[in-house]
């Protein structure tokens, strides 16, 4: 049998949070290092962009792995780690080529392994839900972004929508804009590109 809390021990309960500040202070607001969140859109609205634009910003805090499972090393992974990055050298910041659930397992148990790990995207990764409950489970201190294709209103297929509705923070991206929801107080929705975002709403009054 697990073990039952007390209200003091709830209060005194120590986690690793992500002291934010800025934009994603605004949109998440002080997470914690631990479980899952998820950005998903319909194509070409900047999923991917913004998930890239998170990567950067996490790696002020601890190290990061971008699983490009969808496209891999490719032209159009390199010119977002360009658009992104602008010339910043980041020894936090590791690129993922296709690796499967197995070989990413392998790589988190290892000693000095990423603290977040980015899939792009779970539909491509081909996660069932059993493997994505081993992951939290087994790597309770690392933090999971999934990036999600949409089907309608909601992340495409079974598992997605089950990972979108246990997710700690997710980001619904459409027209280079992120609209966030999440356990952590935040909200405020985060641009992908300021310009882009203004010109598609600005349509759309």
């Amino acid at each position: 049998m697990k073990r039952a809390y007390s209200i003091r021990n709830v209060i005194d309960a120590k986690f690793r949070t992500l002291d934010f500040e800025g934009e994603w202070l605004d949109a998440v607001g002080r997470p914690e290092l631990g479980g899952s969140w998820m950005i998903y859109g319909s194509p070409k609205n900047g999923k991917t962009s913004l998930a890239m634009k998170l990567a950067l910003y996490l790696t002020r805090y601890c190290r990061v792995a971008y699983n490009s499972v969808e496209e891999g090393l490719s032209l159009s992974i390199q010119n977002c780690v360009e658009r992104t990055f602008k010339g910043q050298a980041s020894q936090r910041f590791t690129l993922l080529d296709k690796e499967s659930v197995e070989e990413l397992t392998e790589r988190l148990a290892r000693r000095s392994s990423p603290d977040v790990v980015v899939i792009d995207s779970v539909q491509f990764l081909g996660l069932s839900w059993a493997e994505y409950k081993q992951l939290k489970q087994k790597f309770p201190h690392k933090l999971f972004v999934f990036v999600s294709h949409v089907s309608g209103n909601q992340p495409e297929g079974r598992v997605a929508v089950k990972i979108w509705r246990d997710a700690n923070v997710y980001i619904r991206v459409e027209g280079f804009r992120g609209f966030p929801v999440g356990r952590y107080m935040g909200g405020k929705p985060i641009d992908v590109d300021t310009q882009l975002a203004e010109r598609y709403w600005s349509m759309l009054k």
